[in-house]
């Protein structure tokens, strides 16, 4: 801060940027910046932004707000840049501090709203960004315990979703390859377990065995009912099984395409 002294008993000056006041810490008297600092003035532009970043940030939780601070609070250091004196040094520590202050405010308000929707995995990613922060770390244990209860439900799932690409992938040894049964049935139960523990930890790596067990499992169902219901050659059967279901996506496309 600049070096001032107070008018009436020479104590050292506390400033008060914000609201353009200087108070001695020895005898309390008060004073406008104003006056004691002919070029305060300059800096109007300045605390303004900051002063509207604050209320901002103490109107409410909320990331859009806190994320329009976030950008007073940078617009307010890239006006002291223009200056080189103490007022414009300690009016960018406070730029910065405000910076910092919004931007874990924002990663809160957003766990929030995460959390309020039931998006443990997401509000989780977010409140381990403002450890310490209000409830912050409450919530990061409630998290955690909605995945564990969530992942548990999803044991059945996972274990279907997980059977689908490993079926296909024994069929195709089996009637390609004339591999024993003796040895597709521990490949389909080791891969079964492989792909069903992938979709039960819920990562990207589920979302794929996922989706590409989706897609497959119509062909999968119309091979069996033909060639095993039906008992249609396994290569008839393969060709149907892949061909219809492509065709029909192609004929939705091709309609789509027409309207």
């Amino acid at each position: 801060m600049p070096s001032l002294k107070c008018k009436i008993c020479g104590g050292d000056i506390a400033n008060d940027y914000l609201i353009g006041a200087c108070i001695c810490e020895n005898c309390g008297n008060r004073w406008s910046m104003a006056e004691l600092v002919p070029n305060y003035k300059d800096y109007s532009f300045v605390v303004e932004k900051l002063n509207r970043a604050n209320e901002l940030l103490a109107d409410k939780e909320d990331a859009v707000q806190a994320g329009q601070a976030i950008l007073l609070y940078k617009s307010a250091a890239m006006e002291c840049v223009k200056h080189s004196d103490e007022i414009a040094s300690d009016l960018m520590r406070l730029s910065k501090e405000g910076q910092a202050r919004a931007e874990r405010a924002k990663h809160y308000a957003t766990a929030k709203a995460h959390f309020e929707k039931e998006a443990f995995r997401k509000a989780l990613s977010e409140f381990e960004k403002v450890k310490g922060m209000k409830d912050a770390d409450e919530k990061i244990e409630q998290c955690l315990a909605e995945i564990a209860a969530a992942r548990k439900r999803r044991i059945p799932y996972a274990i279907v979703v997980g059977m689908i690409i490993p079926a296909i992938a024994c069929l195709f040894l089996k009637e390609k390859l004339e591999v024993p049964v003796g040895l597709t049935i521990p490949a389909f139960l080791a891969g079964t377990a492989g792909l069903g523990y992938a979709v039960y930890l819920d990562g990207t790596l589920s979302v794929i065995v996922e989706i590409a067990s989706f897609l497959l499992l119509v062909p999968l169902l119309l091979f069996l009912v033909l060639a095993y219901g039906f008992h249609v050659s396994t290569g008839l059967a393969a060709a149907i099984a892949v061909g219809v279901p492509l065709g029909i996506v192609i004929l939705l496309a091709v309609l789509a395409e027409r309207e």
